[in-house]
Parts: structure tokens; sequence; C-alpha cells
């Protein structure tokens, strides 16, 4: 019995681990889907929308009749009385000879009970309208912020997925670089031991690989840091497992040469329109100012039943019915209408002023991502070049060292120019998908 209950502890331990270790393929169009469907500010967006619509329904309801009803009962403790004037008890009194006549009189029963229903309607306010159209421009508006949130939640994905495949390719080659090396000090010592070599020659060796130890542990320990800031940015566990299915030449791929000489750019970048959307709210809010200085219509309807009564054998009924219209004229407000009117064709002025600087910004990033794009480029064929000619020098100083007629420095040598050459053509690689990826967010792609 102990024995199956340890087996079921290990089975729901194991179960646990691969629950808590759940890897998932991401390549960098996953990525940005899944920061879409969990990033908080993308959320956050989505709340905005809905509560765009639910702005409207408020707005709207602003002139739709309203309807009420009350009901309502009281008890006087004490019945209020009121005084007569003296010549109506004289009269009175001349009407009934020798009965004597109070001045004191009450015209109140002592319970009182009224239901009823109200209506009051809109019929007419310039602001009110001018209102809808707002509220349905607004909802408009937070949906071009959803989709600028989009754009910059992509952007913020590749940023932080991009130094995560350089880090990997690093250590790709890195792992290379120590498999080789370690296949030369296998051999240099087989060479020591016949005496073929130099113990020199063995410790240069160690020391390369020695090196490229330390410098694979500091990539591991960057590839960490940088795989933790990419699920921050998308918002995902940290016990997630993210299998990363790209590389750098499979992102690194030419642009069309259309993308280059494109030139309708603004139109495709959702803050220019986003902006538009600013301004039209911005001649709405004049438009609304402007319309407080036409008069308003409501109506209202009501209906009242109120019974009174001291005993159930005097009780009646008074039914009430009452019908109007309300009409506001402004007349004179302190200028208050023509301060607001007056703050509010300001506002769209640095509305159009900030169009303006955006336009012009979208402009410089275009021209400064073109030009990072064909400079990288030219420096990936460049640096191609040059890993072709290291990879060609290091193998023939190996094949020199092995057959006896070179020196370990000159493949020490040989070996670090192309550690360098591998370098730097990575970091070229990374500057060419940086710069792709730029040119992409700057034509609003």
């Amino acid at each position: 019995m102990q024995k199956t209950t340890v087996t079921l502890l290990l089975l729901c331990l194991a179960w646990m681990a691969g629950r808590a270790q759940e890897t998932v393929r991401l390549s960098l169009d996953e990525a940005v889907n899944y920061a879409w469907q969990n990033s908080n500010e993308m959320k956050n967006a989505q709340i905005n929308i809905i509560d765009a619509e639910e702005r409207i329904i408020e707005n709207r309801a602003i002139g739709i009749p309203k309807l009420n009803g009350t009901v309502d009962y009281n008890r006087y403790l004490q019945v209020p009385v009121q005084v007569l004037p003296e010549a109506f008890v004289d009269l009175i009194s001349a009407l009934n000879p020798g009965q004597e006549v109070s001045r004191e009189a009450s015209f109140f029963l002592k319970n009182n009970f009224s239901a009823g229903l109200s209506m009051d309607a809109l019929l007419f306010d310039g602001t009110y309208l001018t209102a809808l159209k707002a509220s349905r421009v607004y909802r408009e508006y937070i949906s071009q912020d959803y989709q600028v949130k989009k754009r910059e939640v992509k952007n913020q994905v590749i940023d932080a997925y991009l130094p995560v495949l350089l880090l990997e390719e690093n250590l790709d080659i890195l792992d290379n670089n120590m498999a080789n090396l370690a296949q030369l000090l296998k051999e240099t010592k087989a060479l020591y031991e016949e005496g073929f070599a130099e113990q020199l020659d063995v410790d240069r060796l160690d020391l390369s690989l020695a090196n490229l130890q330390v410098e694979k542990e500091n990539l591991e320990r960057q590839k960490e840091a940088a795989m933790n800031a990419l699920k921050f940015t998308l918002n995902a566990d940290e016990s997630l497992v993210f299998n990363i299915e790209e590389n750098l030449e499979s992102i690194a791929t030419e642009l069309s040469p259309d993308l280059l000489s494109e030139s309708n750019y603004v139109s495709t970048r959702p803050e220019v329109k986003y902006v538009e959307k600013g301004i039209e709210l911005a001649d709405l809010n004049i438009e609304q100012y402007k319309m407080g200085y036409y008069p308003t219509l409501r109506g209202f309807l009501s209906y009242t039943q109120t019974r009174q009564w001291n005993t159930v054998d005097d009780a009646f009924w008074a039914p009430t019915a009452l019908a109007g219209v309300t009409l506001n004229v402004p007349i004179f407000d302190g200028w208050d209408k023509k301060a607001k009117i007056e703050r509010a064709k300001l506002s769209k002025e640095i509305n159009l002023n900030q169009q303006e600087t955006l336009i012009r910004s979208i402009d410089l990033e275009v021209a400064t991502a073109r030009k990072a794009y064909t400079t990288a480029q030219k420096s990936l064929e460049a640096q191609n070049r040059n890993l072709d000619l290291a990879q060609r020098i290091y193998d023939t100083t190996q094949i020199k060292y092995r057959e006896g007629v070179g020196s370990s420095l000159e493949v020490n040598q040989a070996e670090q120019s192309l550690y360098s050459a591998q370098a730097n053509y990575i970091q070229v690689l990374y500057s060419l998908a940086t710069a792709k990826y730029d040119l992409l967010k700057a034509i609003g792609q």
C-alpha cells in the first residue's frame, strides 16, 4: 500500500513538472498574435471600445422620454387647521341662526394616498444632436486608438524577439566553434604525446576553449534575461518554455523594392487617422458650444390619482392630469459660451499642429529607416565576404598545422579572426533584421 502511494505521488509530481514546463512553439508572427491576445494594453484598449459603445447609449438616453412612477402615503397625526376670516364666520352665522360657528376649520383629511405617472421628454436641443454625433465619432476615435495600441504592441514584441534570435545565433556559432576547437585540442594532445607538438600548443588551445566556455556562460545568462523580457512583453507566464523556431537569416529576408520607394505610407499609419479623428472631435466640440445659443424645448405629462379619508366610509379619489411644454431661451450667459468656443478652437489648433508634426516625423522616420536598411544590406555583403575569407584562412592554417608546416600561434590568430568575423556577421545580420522591421514600422506595415 505504501509503495502504491509513493508511486502515485511521483506520478503527480511528474505531471505537475510537465505542466510547469509547458513548451510553446513561437515564431515572430505567433509571438505577435500571442501578445495581441494576452497583452494588458490590448485588453484595456478593447475595454475602451466597449466603454465608447456604452457612452453612445448614455448620450442617446438623454433625448429618450423618461417615464417615472410615484406612490406616496401620509397620515396626519394632528390635522392642520386654519382660522377663517371674521366676515366668513358672520356670514355662516347669519345663514344658520342660533348655531355656534367656530373660527377654526380644517381642509385636510387624516389619510392621504397618491399614485401617479409622469413623463418628461426633450423635444429640441441642438447640443444634444451634436453630442450624439460626437459620441459616434468618439467610438471611431477609440477604434483608431485600438489600432495604434495594436501596432505599438507588435513593435514591442519585435524589439523583444530579435535580441533572443541574436543570442541564439551567437550560442549556435559558439557551440560549433567549441566543438571544432575541442577536436583540434584532442588531435594536438595526441601529437604532443607522440612528440610532434609542444606543451605550449596544448596550453594555447586549452586557454582558447576555456575562454569560449566563459563567453558561452555569459551568453546563456543574456539569453535568459532576453527571454524573460520577451515573456514580460507577451504577458506570458514565467513557467512557459518558448521554442523559438526562426533564425536571423529567415527573418532578415530582403524587402520588396517597392517598399523602398512607397510614397503613400502616411495614410497607412494608424496614428495619422487617430489624430484626424481627434480634429473631427474638436470641430464637433466647437459646434456643440455654438448650439448652446439656440433655445431648448421640453415637454412633460403627468397623471395622479389621490385618495383621502378619515374613515373608510368618507374615502374618495381625486384624479389630476397635467401636460405642458417648457421653452428655455438663452439671453445672456456672461460670455461663458463664447469663452468655451474660443478654447475649443485653440484646442483644435493644437491638434492641427500635432498632425503636422506627426506627418513630418513619419517622413523623417521613413527616410532614416530606408537609409539604415540599404546601409545594412551593403554591410552584410561586405561582412559575408570577410567571413568567407576568415573561414578559408582558418581552414588553411589548420591544415598547415596538422601537416606540421604551421604553428599553433598562426592557428590561434586565425581562430580569433574567424570568431571576430562571425560575430560581426551575426551583428550585421541582426542590424539588417532590425532595419527591415524599422522600415516596415515606418511605412505602417
